[in-house]
């Protein structure tokens, strides 16, 4: 029987930027948008508080852009503030690469093994799935799903008797199948 666990963010991840202010390296985004008018054009940035100072900087979303090339519901989400768009922002590799940051997701998301009924069984077959693309080391996930510690899980792997089609080491971000022989 293949048992389905799920990787889901519980928050916002940090923003990794230097701080101009203090040069702290840490940014909280909480959600809020900042749009500007000039004319016809329009600026959006997501705003984020850096951890140390409490300086606001601002993550470039959309720069000179004519008014009629925005949907309007994204327009609204900005203007709402929604929590939803900034995670889906911060997700896009593009907007990623034009601030120059990088995301840390260590606290900001939880496995979701639905529940401890597999963890007596011989062979245990396993699907993880990612509701976002969150980098994690898939040693580090089983070994939290199934009870062990890191250092055991790894002992399985190089006795081949927990086994996936893809590389257990590094990080992952999709979607991977695992099985688990005791």
């Amino acid at each position: 029987m293949l048992n389905d666990w799920v990787v889901m963010p519980t928050c916002l991840p940090t923003v990794l930027r230097r701080c101009p202010a203090c040069a702290g390296d840490r940014f909280r985004a909480n959600g809020k948008f900042r749009v500007n008018a000039n004319h016809k054009l329009l600026d959006a940035w997501l705003l984020v508080l850096c951890a140390s100072c409490g300086d606001t900087a601002k993550l470039t979303v959309l720069e000179r852009t004519h008014v009629r090339s925005i949907r309007p519901e994204l327009l609204n989400r900005m203007h709402d503030n929604d929590p939803g768009l900034a995670a889906e922002l911060l997700q896009d590799p593009a907007l990623r690469r034009r601030n120059r940051i990088a995301l840390d997701w260590d606290g900001a998301w939880r496995l979701d093994t639905g529940g401890s009924d597999h963890l007596d069984r011989e062979v245990l077959d396993v699907s993880v799935r990612f509701a976002a693309r969150i980098p994690v080391r898939p040693v580090r996930l089983i070994a939290e799903g199934c009870g062990l510690s890191r250092a055991e899980a790894e002992r399985l792997i190089a006795q081949g008797r927990l086994v996936s089609a893809v590389r257990l080491s590094g990080r992952l971000s999709g979607d991977f199948t695992f099985t688990l022989k005791r």
